[in-house]
């Protein structure tokens, strides 16, 4: 088997934060491989966010990581800023969740992306460089590309500045692109062609994708295995049939309730909001980190407060490819739960 374009083991990330340091993910292991795409899942304050950050090593200085991080088998957290520079924009690349603040607002788009190219091969002219951004333009959709390559982000609609920085994440073709909430704030008509576009790219490129998103609607039309985080651990891994049909972890089943449907009726219509608030970092005791929310844990005579479960194969499968880090195994609860 060809190694994953990523592939991360027992990640740990922490913040010097009053004198001591606080996991914000811990002991995180998954891997990608070419052409599939993983979705990140989970509220805010989950690890989503700084997990794909870890990956183009974008932290902040008050945070460091454990573990290992190999991207198209080179390993991330041991680079060092020369070999970074080449990693970043070639192998891996990202497209940041506000698009605004992504873009430079002296530079116009094509100037920005020029500068992508030529930063990773300088033997590429200014004009050759300034035809692949307005191919790459006109490839993500944006009309008019040669005219679009000399205008400002502050002159494109929310929907065009996306599709821009996608334009600029792709134009050197990375291995692994990750969408941080691609979506956010678009209205639901652009959200679908976005998503669209990223899918179609991703065919024609053949690369692999790390999509971040709290939203379920999102990850159905989009992943091909998904990743639910809570409090900085693996809740559940496994297919999006998996996730969607067979849910294994309360939370999943939560996140997957609190989703809206279109074929839903009478009172399978509501909403179903998880109680409580997510648990603090700070304050993560030793047992399962969502047992204060969970209406399983009580069922259990205090093991969830007391016991991490580890993630441990679901179903009748062997392969791994879904699991779920509970003590409970009642699989037909959680299912009428998610529905």
């Amino acid at each position: 088997m060809p190694e994953p374009v990523l592939q991360i083991d027992d990640l740990s990330i922490s913040f010097a934060l009053g004198g001591a340091d606080v996991d914000v993910v811990r002991g995180l292991s998954v891997s990608v491989e070419k052409g599939r795409t993983l979705a990140v899942v989970g509220e805010s304050g989950s690890g989503k966010t700084i997990t794909g950050r870890s990956i183009m090593r974008l932290l902040p200085p008050a945070a460091s990581a454990r573990g290992s991080i190999r991207v198209a088998g080179r390993e991330m957290l041991t680079a060092d800023e020369r070999a970074l520079r080449r990693i970043r924009g070639a192998d891996v690349a990202m497209v940041f969740q506000d698009s605004l603040s992504a873009l430079s607002p002296y530079l116009s788009i094509g100037a920005q992306i020029v500068q992508a190219v030529r930063l990773h091969d300088s033997s590429v002219s200014r004009r050759a460089a300034l035809a692949r951004a307005v191919e790459m333009l006109d490839r993500v959709g944006i009309p008019n590309p040669a005219d679009s390559a000399r205008r400002y982000p502050h002159e494109f609609s929310g929907g065009m500045r996306q599709r821009a920085v996608i334009a600029m994440a792709l134009v050197n073709r990375p291995a692994l692109l990750i969408a941080d909430e691609p979506t956010t704030a678009l209205d639901v008509t652009v959200q679908a062609q976005i998503l669209a576009l990223l899918r179609g790219l991703q065919d024609e490129y053949g690369m692999a994708m790390l999509l971040i998103s709290h939203d379920f609607g999102v990850v159905a039309s989009a992943a091909d295995d998904v990743l639910v985080l809570y409090a900085g651990r693996e809740a559940e891994y496994g297919t999006l049939r998996d996730i969607f049909e067979r849910p294994a972890h309360p939370y999943t089943a939560g996140l997957r309730a609190a989703t809206p449907r279109l074929d839903a009726e009478g009172e399978r219509a509501r909403l179903r909001a998880i109680p409580g608030v997510p648990t603090s970092l700070r304050d993560a005791g030793a047992g399962c980190a969502f047992a204060p929310r969970c209406a399983f844990a009580a069922r259990l005579d205090g093991r969830c407060e007391t016991e991490l479960p580890a993630p441990t194969v679901r179903g009748a499968r062997t392969d791994g490819l879904h699991r779920a880090a509970c003590h409970l195994d009642r699989l037909p609860d959680l299912q009428e739960a998610a529905r």
